[in-house]
């Protein structure tokens, strides 16, 4: 099984070939492909590639299946005795992709 170790908008994920993976916003319209060049570390079937931080020459292409917002956070914020009471809320664009392949070169 051949996976990956990428990094995107300052968060990691392990990846293989098939996945639908939710990360930071991306521009870009649905059907548009996306290219990852943070590649941290890549494993095949028996070789396993580590990066001193990324692998030069190593990438993982995806297509946007869709662009959306996460669950909202609620954020409640009090202080005791006081009456102080705030509450927001927070919902986090996402893209969702779906990773189509792996590559190192």
């Amino acid at each position: 099984m051949k996976y990956a170790i990428v990094q995107s908008g300052g968060k990691q994920y392990k990846v293989s070939e098939g996945d639908i993976l939710k990360v930071e916003k991306i521009d870009g319209e649905k059907g548009d492909l996306v290219s990852i060049n943070d590649v941290l570390m890549v494993v095949d079937d028996q070789n396993i590639r580590i990066g001193q931080p990324n692998i030069s020459g190593a990438w993982v292409k995806g297509v946007i299946v869709g662009q959306g917002k996460a669950k909202k956070v609620i954020i409640f914020k009090s202080k005791r005795r006081k009456g102080y009471r705030k509450k927001q809320g927070h919902r986090q664009h996402y893209t969702a992709l779906k990773i189509k392949e792996i590559k190192v070169t």
